[in-house]
Formats: structure tokens, sequence, C-alpha cells
């Protein structure tokens, strides 16, 4: 009885492991998309201020 209980709770301890080491992976993953999803972000904002900035001067220049 205790031989296979011991090994039950071995096999429990492997898959549990996998289990976790599949959720860090995951995780790893989650957490490098939202990175590049925010610096992306990030870029398309000072992209459009650029954009926004250069209108107002071409139409300044286009008005005089």
């Amino acid at each position: 009885m205790s031989k296979s209980k011991n090994s039950s709770s071995k096999v429990f301890e492997k898959k549990l492991d996998l289990l976790i080491k599949r959720f860090e992976e995951q995780k790893g993953i989650i957490n490098s998309y939202v990175k590049r999803e925010r610096e992306w972000k990030k870029d398309k904002l000072l992209h459009k201020k650029e954009v926004n900035r250069l209108e107002k001067i071409l139409k300044k220049v286009t008005d005089e």
C-alpha cells in the first residue's frame, strides 16, 4: 500500500512540475507580448503627435 501511495505521489509531483513549467513558459510569452504591445502603442502615440505637429506646420505654410 505505501509503495503504490509513494509512487502515485511521485507521479503527481512530476505532473505538477510539468504544469508549473508550462505555466511559467506561458507567462513569459504573455509578458513579452504585453511588453511589445505597450511599446507599439507608445510608438503609435509618438508618431501621431509628430503627424499632428507636421500637419499644423503644413497648414500654416499653405495658409500664408
